[in-house]
């Protein structure tokens, strides 16, 4: 598709959309981009276009800002002020003109003001109706079109980020910023389709195999079972029925001999413990296989080639300055250590030997009146965790979900914590569309859970709660988009997340299983396998206690 159908398509969206009062300023040109992948043109905008009609796509964003540039200067139906900072454009205004002049122009972000009526005050003044009418006009011109241009300048500098804020936010940067992108077609052959659709005047088009993109695509899983006229799976790779799905390590053997505090004997592994009436290749009592479409990532090489992603230039990393502060309760001098984990019964383990930590996360096995493929905990002993011995002062992560919400909060202030934050995990699936049929809900099928963020109540001489002052605060965002995988396992971004808030420290996760150890961390859990401790004090504690209590 041409620049120039982009910028007819852009204009026509851009007028339809802000006279309309569906869309604001200021709103960055990503943002912008993204509502109008989604806007359906009307009929006849574009002459001699392909089926599918033209439309924009994310990775047309260097293509849309330069027309936003372009029709900043040349839009013949209003006006556009833009604003380029740190390499990210910002629509600041949009003037719209009227339908019958072309000289007035409606700011989209005029609305007039709710008049309060006093019947008794109007009775005793009068009508003011012409102030009414004074408001309508004032209202019809938007708020930054009747700035002068030094404001204009204000307002704009004021909408960028400032420097503390870049640099903190180069302080804290993912070291891996790998992200690879999902055709939305799915399949390499309806890729294929799609993308000669959009040259159908080549004669050869329709009998000559195209490239397909460079996104990830899949292939589907066709068995003697599989009805694919049922359309995919809404559980995909996660599946009970799915074969691969028993040989997943979140999934707990059954209970068998243990030895030490509560685990399994190295190198075993029981038969799968798998949800009443489930199992791998089968659900329900009469085990009947899932007849739905499964998928696997399908690759090969020389895939893309023809449409390469964009490379990032690789150079010399200049030093950059980073600001004295966040760098934790211990400073920058504290050593990481390997993953450390303790394989134990969490109901009856003495929590005493492990000392204190400046952040604690637990994603405990509440008791949501459902069939869980684990074990769970009633509320009271729930209530009854000794997670106030942990921590003098620090942060508190606590996942929850269903009527655990509530009890969740409760824990929080029998156990000494303030809430001061929520978390929202919003989960997506193998090929990266949110859940529609979620395990867990009861009125509503859930495609999310929460965390809550609760800090130790501490409070000073006059009552007010004292937060520590180690910790990062304004980093990140309250809402996580990530894949489900294995039963209980939680997004990998929440540890990145935590870690920022709390640079060092002594982390500890309860409730934890062998894929949630973590460099800097200690894992307590039922299903980690034998201990491993790094730390020396803390293995000659658990030593002197168990080895104690086993010589008895």
């Amino acid at each position: 598709m041409s620049d120039d159908q982009l910028a007819i398509l852009a204009a026509n969206a851009i007028y339809t959309l802000f006279s309309s009062g569906k869309m604001y300023t200021p709103i960055t040109a990503m943002e912008l981009l993204s509502r109008l992948i989604t806007y359906k043109p009307p009929k006849g905008l574009l002459i001699n276009t392909p089926s599918p009609p033209t439309r924009f796509r994310l990775t047309d964003i260097s293509r849309f800002e330069s027309i936003l540039e372009r029709l900043s200067h040349t839009w013949s139906q209003g006006l556009l002020t833009i604003s380029r900072d740190n390499g990210e454009l910002t629509l600041i205004d949009v003037a719209l003109d009227s339908p019958g002049s072309s000289t007035l122009r409606d700011g989209v972000n005029s609305r007039k003001r709710k008049r309060i009526i006093d019947e008794d005050a109007d009775s005793a003044a009068g009508s003011d109706d012409g102030a009414e009418e004074a408001d309508a006009t004032s209202a019809s011109t938007s708020t930054l079109g009747s700035l002068s241009k030094e404001l204009k300048e204000v307002y704009a500098i004021l909408q960028r980020s400032t420097a503390r804020g870049r640099l903190l936010a180069e302080q804290f940067r993912s070291v891996d910023e790998s992200f690879e992108p999902i055709c939305q077609q799915i399949t390499k052959e309806d890729c294929a389709k799609a993308r000669r659709a959009c040259n159908p005047h080549d004669p050869t088009s329709s009998v000559a195999p195209s490239t397909i993109c460079n996104r990830v695509h899949f292939r589907p899983l066709i068995r003697q079972y599989t009805d694919p006229s049922l359309g995919h799976c809404s559980y995909l790779n996660t599946c009970y029925s799915e074969p691969t799905y028993a040989q997943s390590p979140s999934i707990p053997p059954f209970p068998g001999s243990t030895h030490s505090h509560g685990h399994v004997p190295p190198n075993t592994r029981g038969p799968s413990s798998l949800p009443s009436g489930l199992g791998a290749g089968g659900r329900g009592k009469e085990k009947a296989p899932c007849r739905y479409l499964h998928y696997e990532v399908d690759w090969d090489d020389g895939d893309g080639e023809s449409d390469p992603p964009p490379t990032r230039k690789m150079g010399v990393e200049k030093h950059t300055h980073k600001l004295g502060i966040g760098m934790g309760p211990m400073g920058d001098n504290m050593e990481i250590l390997p993953p450390q984990w303790i394989n134990c019964d969490l109901r009856r383990f003495d929590y005493s030997v492990l000392g204190k930590f400046h952040v604690i996360m637990a994603d405990p096995p509440w008791d949501i009146h459902m069939s869980l493929p684990y074990g769970t905990m009633t509320d009271d002993e729930m209530r009854a965790m000794p997670i106030p011995t942990l921590q003098d002062e620090g942060l508190l992560f606590l996942w929850v979900t269903g009527r655990a919400m509530e009890v969740g909060r409760e824990c929080l202030r029998v156990w000494g914590y303030t809430r001061v934050d929520e978390v929202v995990w919003v989960k997506t699936n193998q090929l990266q569309r949110v859940i529609r049929t979620g395990r867990t809900g009861h009125w509503l099928n859930h495609t999310k859970e929460h965390m809550l963020v609760g800090v130790k109540t501490v409070t000073d001489a006059s009552g007010a709660l004292k937060f520590p002052s180690w910790a990062n605060r304004g980093l990140d965002t309250d809402v996580i988009v990530s894949e489900v995988r294995e039963t209980s396992r939680k997004p990998d971004e929440v540890y990145g997340m935590i870690e920022r808030m709390c640079p060092g420290g002594r982390k500890i996760e309860i409730f934890g299983r062998k894929h949630n150890t973590r460099p800097g961390w200690l894992t307590l859990g039922n299903q980690l396998g034998p201990d491993q401790i790094f730390e020396e004090d803390l293995a000659a504690r658990i030593k002197s206690k168990y080895v104690a209590i086993l010589t008895r």
